[in-house]
């Protein structure tokens, strides 16, 4: 079905075609028609799908032209996605008179109050930027007709359910309301029965399954040498960019200065960069003056960077379903990709756990030729693989200080 069978207004199906689309992915085939009825709806779907779009496109046509407001609010739980969701949200709406402005921390007030005090139509924030407008009497809510509440499970990760719920209340009862996330937990649960009226679902694929596109990998590894092992592997990959997972912005920055010494063109993103850097970290890696990008999960989700081939989780995820919003990165729209998991000890039952969720067992990988120090991880991927200091037959095979002997029975 082409974009001119949904119900749209030509501007804002010039808009669709000034940005390159060409039919309506399955999620914005199914939301569209919803929003522009006037049901609220519960939208989930792989990275990649054009969730923006979905929301943004019936609320702009119902908007029509510019009028006082703002009267459509849109939430998202970082700057960047703020940002990226402004731009996509301000393409779309490029033939129309609409307005669209973006509030968000890290940076000063006064471009945002000219925003604001000029007039918006749309308004996409991040909740806390977004409270301190309010109570500096630079925003109000009362005219919102259209609210937007996305990566709502991430909100509630980063703490800001309680803030959402405050912002929810200084709008109008009588309003369309869209969640999106990609997991319904209980808190948001009870979110969606206090803020939304008869919802209607939209589910495009298994919310937990990464993209069928994505090749996996487990490589177990000693802690001690996690480091080599990356850079073996960036060696040994034929890779177009890369996106490095790290837990902590520490380790972001370790790993980053390492790679960086070891001659990659490499950047990375965390919250304790500046908006500016992190600006151009992700403008440096979209164009290419970046081969790696180096990140803890602020990047794990929504934001819009295209053509990533490899994903390398660094440190292995703790909940599972940030490894499938990880993997997201790669694999987009069709394309291949691959996800490479170094593996310590520690994290074999964040793993199993990931396993579970994913439904599938990931395959372990020894990289060869790689000076392997001895982890009991190797146990578990070959159970004829046994530790030199275990070694009892005559005569055993000596490999990389490994000895290769019969498979030990299980009891």
């Amino acid at each position: 079905m082409a974009f001119s069978k949904l119900g749209l207004g030509k501007p804002l199906l010039d808009g669709v075609r000034a940005m390159g689309y060409v039919e309506p992915t399955p999620i914005q085939l199914r939301a569209i028609p919803l929003v522009l009825a006037g049901q609220d709806v519960i939208g989930s779907a792989q990275t990649g799908t054009g969730k923006t779009a979905a929301f943004g496109l019936p609320i702009l046509s119902l908007l029509g032209a510019h009028a006082p407001g703002p009267r459509a609010l849109i939430l998202e739980p970082t700057r960047e996605l703020a940002a990226q969701v402004e731009t996509a949200v301000r393409d779309l709406a490029r033939f129309t008179n609409l307005r669209v402005a973006v509030v968000y921390g890290g940076v000063g007030y006064g471009l945002q109050d000219q925003a604001l005090r000029t007039g918006v139509d749309v308004l996409v924030a991040t909740p806390g930027r977004l409270l301190d407008h309010l109570s500096r009497g630079t925003c109000r809510l009362d005219k919102i007709k259209f609210l937007v509440l996305d990566e709502a499970d991430r909100m509630l990760d980063m703490g800001f359910l309680p803030d959402v719920r405050r912002l929810v209340e200084r709008c109008p009862r009588e309003r369309h309301t869209s969640l999106f996330s990609a997991t319904i937990p209980p808190q948001i649960e009870t979110l969606i029965q206090w803020a939304m009226h008869a919802p209607q679902t939209v589910e495009i694929g298994v919310r937990r399954a990464p993209a069928e596109t994505v090749r996996h990998a487990l490589y177990p590894v000693a802690e001690a040498q996690k480091s080599a092992l990356l850079l073996d592997l960036l060696q040994r990959v034929n890779y177009d960019s890369v996106i490095v997972f790290c837990r902590t912005k520490n380790r972001a920055d370790r790993v980053s200065h390492s790679l960086r010494h070891h001659n990659h063109a490499v950047t990375v993103l965390h919250s304790n960069r500046t908006q500016r850097e992190r600006e151009q970290a992700l403008r440096g890696f979209r164009d290419g003056k970046y081969e790696v990008l180096v990140a803890t999960d602020i990047a794990a989700r929504g934001l819009d960077i295209l053509d990533v081939s490899h994903v390398v989780n660094y440190d292995v995820p703790q909940h599972p379903e940030d490894y499938v919003h990880r993997i997201g990165r790669t694999g987009r729209a069709q394309a291949t990709g691959d996800a490479l998991t170094l593996m310590v000890a520690e994290d074999a039952q964040h793993v199993h756990a990931i396993e579970r969720f994913i439904g599938r067992k990931i395959e372990r990988v020894r990289l060869e030729g790689f000076p392997y120090q001895y982890t009991a991880l190797f146990d578990e991927s070959k159970p004829g693989q046994v530790p030199l200091h275990q070694r009892r037959a005559r005569g055993a095979r000596i490999s990389g200080g490994y000895y290769y002997g019969p498979a030990r029975r299980r009891r």
